[in-house]
């Protein structure tokens, strides 16, 4: 993998999200929209929320045949754009979705396409490559306990600092934005006192078509099955089948599409990171390069929420255990930021 870049720049996404919010710049530069990632940015169960999960599906009748060759091939590609590492397991997956592609451009076969993609196929070739072999699966109030930590965690923050204060909490890997809305309906519901703040939530996936989901905050209403009374209520009726994520939380939510193995735009710090089920989907070097990069963004003793099948490798001399999944920047404040 090439050393990772700083970069001021955030990729277009093709479609209008939420606004962003103060305190992130972007700029009028694109990069190419082919460098974000969570491989699925949320996993599949067992596990917590983030990138996508790459699962397993049926192959369909008349599917395009892979060989050896091209699947090493497929393999390489979106390991060096993305740093998915794509196990043989997923071999079925492939030929399931990039097939669909592969037709529809008109193409003899994964050889033909992989050789369109290098020589002349355009970013978002590129983009809808990574965005077919992700798989983006999750819900809200996924793995609870990660929101009771950053209720008292927050808490804790708002009784500390002078009201009105910067807060912000990054959503790597956000899938369809499940969890950023967690993030903020939770909040708003334990602080209705957190309007009066520089409050906002930061989420980003690699998948520029579940960013554009997300950003829209229109979910079926089966969503709500399993949720209490009191977590179900914000939601509005549409009429149609369908909820909306409340505008009070919408609005606190800015959606970027954002390759974690390429450069980060943004500087923090932040109050909390949540990267769950994504790390699973990189290989070791990958996973404890991303940690890494993590420690830095995080403000001092602020928190890491990572998925429950997850552990920090080589990336974790920045943080230590203090609950399930829980990690906590070993930064120590400043007697200044103390006081």
């Amino acid at each position: 993998m090439k050393p990772i870049r700083s970069s001021r720049h955030w990729t277009r996404v093709t479609r209008r999200c939420s606004a962003s919010p103060g305190g992130w710049r972007r700029s009028a530069k694109p990069e190419s929209p082919a460098r974000h990632n969570r491989p699925g940015g949320h996993a599949p169960d067992p596990g917590t929320t983030g990138h996508k999960a790459i699962g397993v599906s049926r192959m369909e009748q008349g599917e395009i045949s892979l060989s050896d060759r091209e699947f090493s091939r497929v393999k390489n590609r979106v390991y060096s754009v993305a740093g998915i590492s794509l196990s043989d397991a997923k071999r079925t997956l492939v030929i399931s979705r990039l097939s669909k592609i592969v037709r529809a451009l008109g193409l003899p076969g994964f050889d033909a396409y992989l050789d369109y993609l290098e020589r002349q196929g355009t970013a978002q070739d590129g983009q809808d490559f990574v965005n077919a072999l992700t798989t983006n699966l999750t819900r809200f109030y996924r793995e609870d306990h990660h929101f009771e930590h950053l209720r008292s965690h927050v808490g804790a923050l708002m009784a500390e600092r002078p009201r009105g204060s910067r807060l912000r909490i990054w959503s790597a890997g956000c899938s369809t934005g499940q969890e950023p809305y967690t993030v903020g309906m939770d909040l708003l519901a334990a602080f209705p006192d957190l309007k009066r703040w520089d409050f906002k939530v930061l989420a980003t996936d690699i998948d520029t078509a579940v960013i554009a989901k997300a950003a829209r905050g229109i979910y079926s209403e089966n969503e709500l099955n399993g949720l209490a009374g009191e977590r179900a209520r914000p939601f509005e009726k549409l009429g149609d089948g369908t909820i909306r994520v409340p505008q009070a939380v919408r609005e606190l939510i800015s959606f970027k599409p954002l390759n974690l193995i390429g450069p980060w735009p943004m500087k923090g710090p932040f109050d909390a990171i949540f990267c769950r089920n994504v790390a699973i989907y990189f290989d070791k070097p990958t996973q404890g390069e991303m940690f890494g990069r993590f420690s830095k963004l995080l403000a001092p003793e602020a928190f890491l929420y990572i998925g429950h099948s997850e552990n920090l490798g080589s990336g974790g001399e920045g943080f230590r255990l203090v609950g399930k999944t829980i990690y906590q920047s070993r930064q120590k404040l400043s007697k200044r930021e103390a006081a």
